[in-house]
């Protein structure tokens, strides 16, 4: 069977909310909530946390390997290299991209993903080309051939500041897409970059039925609890909303 690893990048740095993905959520940290989620995912065989090598970032190691997590060093500004070497590093046939701002990642959505690429004998799956889901439920799966390639072959600038623009458009490589509710919940913003994302969601922790809640009971307890759901409206990116009919 293919070794699937999931890749969790994590640095301390953000201009908008300093050491965000150390902010305690719930039982434990954002970044916490993100480590136990993925290894809940079906068919994944390790997590890892990809930091940069730069000073600064061993609190970030050492919450990762509290929650059973590896850690690999890379480059902090080449995240395709730092990420290309994680995998290396664990032996990944398949590795499944998430960010560490994104606490309510659903292991069955990435588990779906992971099973579409294999399904399909696809080079890269994502749920997000178009949006079709919350924002923070994100995710891509890759071949470690395709991640290879997009090592060797990227250059400087964005293709090498993140994993996947080189795979997601390079030619000869198959991509596949796993289509989300729609809707009005595409533009629900569920990830962590500003204060008032914060505040969103440890409102929003405090009312879910458990921390490991999946996508659709997020719904419903944003349903149930409007005012939650209007904390961080403000910063909803107006793009990721299809237009109406």
């Amino acid at each position: 069977m293919p070794r699937q690893i999931a890749i969790v990048q994590a640095r301390m740095a953000s201009t908008r909310l300093p050491g965000k993905i150390l902010q305690p959520l719930g039982s434990t940290t954002a970044l916490g909530q993100v480590l136990r989620r993925c290894a809940a995912i079906p068919g994944i065989d390790g997590v890892c946390c990809a930091i940069p090598d730069t000073p600064g970032h061993e609190p970030i190691a050492a919450e990762a390997r509290r929650h059973g997590a590896s850690v690999h060093a890379g480059p902090e500004d080449d995240v395709l290299a730092r990420y290309h070497g994680a995998a290396l590093r664990e032996r990944a046939d398949v590795v499944l991209r998430v960010t560490s701002d994104c606490p309510l990642i659903d292991p069955q959505v990435c588990g779906a993903v992971l099973d579409l690429r294999r399904d399909a004998g696809a080079d890269f799956a994502a749920n997000n080309t178009p949006p079709s889901w919350p924002h923070g439920l994100d995710c891509e799966a890759m071949t470690m051939e395709a991640l290879d390639r997009a090592a060797a072959a990227a250059v400087p600038g964005p293709e090498r500041e993140h994993v996947t623009p080189w795979i997601r458009k390079a030619p000869g490589l198959t991509r596949v897409d796993l289509a989300g509710p729609g809707g009005a919940l595409v533009g629900e913003r569920w990830t962590l970059d500003y204060p008032e994302d914060l505040d969103f969601l440890r409102a929003l922790f405090a009312v879910l039925p458990r921390e490991d809640a999946g996508w659709r009971d997020v719904v419903a307890a944003l349903d149930a609890h409007p005012g939650i759901r209007a904390i961080n409206a403000a910063r909803r990116d107006p793009a990721r909303v299809p237009a109406s009919d």
